[in-house]
């Protein structure tokens, strides 16, 4: 069974710095994409970051560009995401994501990702 588990979340202040860590179990994650998504209080889960599996090419959405760094640990079958600079609209629940189906992350979108970790709340304050 294909788990994943998120944590590395909590409160920072504004320009301050996370790193989330996403660990997968009952697969390699190496031979999965896996993403960052971000859900805010009222608004849609929108993609933050992702490594393709593979070569681990990376994408990030514009807004978090030169901020956050996702990187993978093969051996670790985890996969991180460093967040600097955080702002106050970084502020949202943070989920991983996997699929072994696809090779290259970029485009995908959250329903292309058959599984999702439970989630961890970043709240940076002002």
């Amino acid at each position: 069974e294909v788990q994943l588990q998120a944590s590395g979340g909590g409160l920072v202040e504004e320009g301050g710095s996370l790193r989330l860590s996403c660990t997968g179990s009952g697969f390699d994650l190496g031979n999965a994409v896996i993403g960052w998504f971000r859900q805010a209080p009222g608004k849609e889960r929108e993609g933050v970051s992702c490594i393709s599996a593979g070569d681990g090419s990376e994408d990030y959405a514009d807004s978090v560009k030169g901020r956050f760094a996702i990187s993978r640990d093969v051996d670790k079958n985890t996969v991180y995401l460093q967040m600097n600079n955080l702002m106050p609209e970084d502020t949202a629940t943070y989920y991983c994501a996997a699929d072994k189906s696809y090779y290259y992350c970029s485009g995908l979108l959250p329903a292309d990702f058959g599984s999702w970790g439970q989630g961890t709340l970043v709240t940076v304050s002002s």
